[in-house]
C-alpha cells in the first residue's frame, strides 16, 4: 500500500489537511474511507449537525424516518456483474457484505391504466410479465438490454444520447416505452421526461438487473458504518462546519472558509454541494448554458396499527401513473399527482417484521411554489397534499386511512435544507460532470452531479473522484 502520499505541511497557523470534502452525505463519507485508507489526512466538512445529506433520517414523536430510502439499488443477487458497483464498493471501502444488512424486495409494480408489469431481483420475471403483457416486445427488450453501456464504459460512451431516441429504435410499442422510464426517471431522473443514454443504462441495470433491497434498520445503519469505518481511519468528521466560501488564486484552491470564519487547507478539495452550489462558493458565475436543476418531490409518510400486507398490499414498491403517457416534468401548481410512487418498507424479505406499518408516498412537486407560502400556509398545504396524494396512492393499492396512527411530510423546501441544492433538486442539475473536475486544478465534484444518483451510486462516485484525482501524483 502506498504510503502518505503528501508529506508534511507548512506550520501556518491554519488547519491543514492532504483532502478536505465538502458534504457528509453517502459520496463525501466514501470518498473520505478511500482516502484514509492510504493514510492521507482527511476532513470532511459538514454544515448540518446529521450526516447523509438526502440519504439521511431524523426522529419525531419517538419514531426515527428516513428521508430519502426508498429502497437500496443495485443488490448484489447471482445476476450482479463482479465489477459492478455493490461489488466495487465493498471491494474499495473494505467493508463486508453482512455489514450491510441488505433484505432483497418481495416484489415491485409499474401500473398503469389497465396494465401492471410486476418485477423482482429477478430479471427473468420482468422479461416473462412484458412476455404477457406486450406479446410480440420480448425480443425487442433483450436487444435493448444488449445494448446497454457497461459500467466500466460510463462517462465515455453515449452519454449525450437521447435515452428515448435509443429505446425507441428497440421499443416500438409507446405504453411499453412509458412503462420502463417511469421507475428510472423518478429514481434517477434529473431533467424532464428523458434522461441521456448513459444515466438510462445505471438505472436500467440497478434496477431491473439487480433489483431492490434495504436494511432492516434503515439508511442509519449505512451511515453508522461508514462513518465508523472514516473515524477508525484517523479521519476527521466536523459537523456545523459549513463553508462559505472557496478562495482561491491563480487557478488553484488555496484555502476554504467557513461559516464561523475559520480557515482550513488541504492539497485537493472534493465537493459534493452540486455543481452550480460548489461554483457559488468560489464567486464564480455559472453559464447560463448550465441549468439548475428543476426536479423535486414531496413526501407523505403515514404509520399505521398494521402492517400493509395484512391489508392485501404485499407489494414493495408502485411506481403509478394515471394515463398511457407518463409526464416527468415540473408541475405548475405545488404538486402533481397523476403519477407517484408508493413505498412499503414492510415489504423487504425480512426475518423479522418491522415495528411498525408504513406507507410512504412521493409526487412531483414545484420548489418555487412551496418556497413561496408564508408559515401558517405552508403548513395548511402539507396537511392538504398529505391527504391528497393519500387519495391518489389508494387508486392502485388498499385504502389504509382507516388505519392511520401517525404521519408526516417533507417537501422541496425540507430537500433543499437538508441537501443545500437549488429548487430542492434531489437528483441535481440536468447536465452531469463525470469527470469531476472543475476550473481549478485540485478542486473536483463528486456525488450527484458528477452522474450517479442513489446510495450506491453516491458512494461509487466518491470512490471514483477519489482514485481519478487524490491517489495519482
Amino acid at each position: 500500500m502506498p504510503g502518505r502520499l503528501c508529506g508534511l505541511f507548512e506550520n501556518t497557523g491554519t488547519a491543514m489537511y492532504d483532502a478536505i470534502i465538502i458534504g457528509a452525505g453517502m459520496s463525501g463519507l466514501a470518498a473520505g474511507i478511500r482516502l484514509a485508507h492510504f493514510d492521507q489526512k482527511v476532513c470532511i466538512l459538514e454544515r448540518h449537525t446529521t450526516i447523509g445529506g438526502l440519504n439521511s433520517f431524523y426522529r419525531i414523536n419517538g419514531r426515527n424516518y428516513d428521508v430519502g430510502l426508498h429502497a437500496v439499488t443495485n443488490y448484489l443477487s447471482s445476476r450482479a456483474p463482479k465489477r459492478g458497483p455493490m461489488t466495487r464498493l465493498l471491494r474499495q471501502l473494505r467493508i463486508k457484505w453482512e455489514d450491510l444488512s441488505l433484505t432483497p424486495q418481495v416484489g415491485s409494480t409499474i401500473a398503469f391504466p389497465g396494465v401492471r408489469l410486476d418485477f423482482t431481483n429477478e430479471f427473468e420475471r420482468f422479461e416473462s410479465e412484458v412476455a404477457d403483457k406486450f406479446p410480440g416486445q420480448v425480443d425487442n427488450l433483450r436487444r435493448l438490454v444488449d445494448q446497454l453501456i457497461d459500467y466500466d464504459d460510463l462517462g465515455q460512451v453515449g452519454n449525450e444520447t437521447s435515452a428515448r431516441e435509443v429505446v425507441g429504435r428497440y421499443i416500438d410499442d409507446p405504453l411499453l416505452v412509458e412503462m420502463i422510464f417511469c421507475p428510472l426517471l423518478y429514481y434517477g431522473g434529473a431533467r424532464e421526461c428523458d434522461m441521456e443514454w448513459g444515466q438510462f443504462s445505471i438505472m436500467f441495470r440497478s434496477i431491473f438487473l439487480e433489483g431492490f433491497s434495504r436494511p432492516f434498520k434503515g439508511v442509519r445503519l449505512i451511515l453508522k458504518n461508514l462513518v465508523r469505518k472514516f473515524k477508525s481511519l484517523g479521519g476527521e468528521l466536523r459537523l456545523r462546519a459549513g463553508v462559505s466560501r472557496v478562495v482561491a488564486r491563480g487557478g488553484h484552491v488555496e484555502r476554504l472558509v467557513l461559516d464561523d470564519g475559520s480557515e482550513v487547507e488541504g492539497r485537493r478539495i472534493l465537493s459534493s454541494a452540486g455543481w452550480r452550489e460548489t461554483m457559488r462558493l468560489c464567486e464564480e458565475p455559472t453559464p447560463e448554458s448550465t441549468p439548475s436543476g428543476q426536479l423535486s418531490f414531496i413526501e407523505s409518510i403515514s404509520v399505521l396499527d398494521t402492517f400493509p400486507r395484512n391489508l392485501g398490499h404485499d407489494r414493495t414498491i408502485v411506481f403509478f401513473n394515471d394515463s398511457r403517457e407518463f409526464h416527468y416534468e415540473k408541475p405548475e401548481g405545488l404538486v402533481d399527482l397523476r403519477s407517484g410512487v408508493i413505498c412499503s418498507p414492510n415489504n423487504f424479505a425480512y426475518e423479522e417484521p418491522l415495528g411498525d406499518g408504513v406507507v410512504r408516498i412521493t409526487a412531483l412537486a414545484n420548489y418555487d411554489r412551496w418556497a413561496e407560502l408564508d408559515e401558517d400556509a405552508y403548513r395548511l398545504e402539507k396537511l392538504r397534499w398529505y391527504d391528497r396524494s393519500v387519495d391518489s396512492a389508494v387508486r392502485f393499492m388498499p385504502d389504509f386511512r382507516r388505519h392511520v396512527v401517525d404521519t408526516d411530510m417533507f417537501t422541496p423546501t425540507t430537500i433543499r435544507r437538508f441537501t443545500g441544492h437549488d429548487n430542492g433538486a434531489v437528483y441535481g442539475a440536468p447536465s452531469k460532470r463525470y469527470d469531476g473536475r472543475t476550473h481549478l486544478d485540485n478542486l473536483y465534484v463528486c456525488g450527484t452531479d458528477q452522474g450517479m444518483v442513489g446510495i450506491i451510486g453516491s458512494i461509487i462516485s466518491g470512490i471514483t473522484v477519489a482514485n481519478a484525482y487524490c491517489l495519482r501524483e
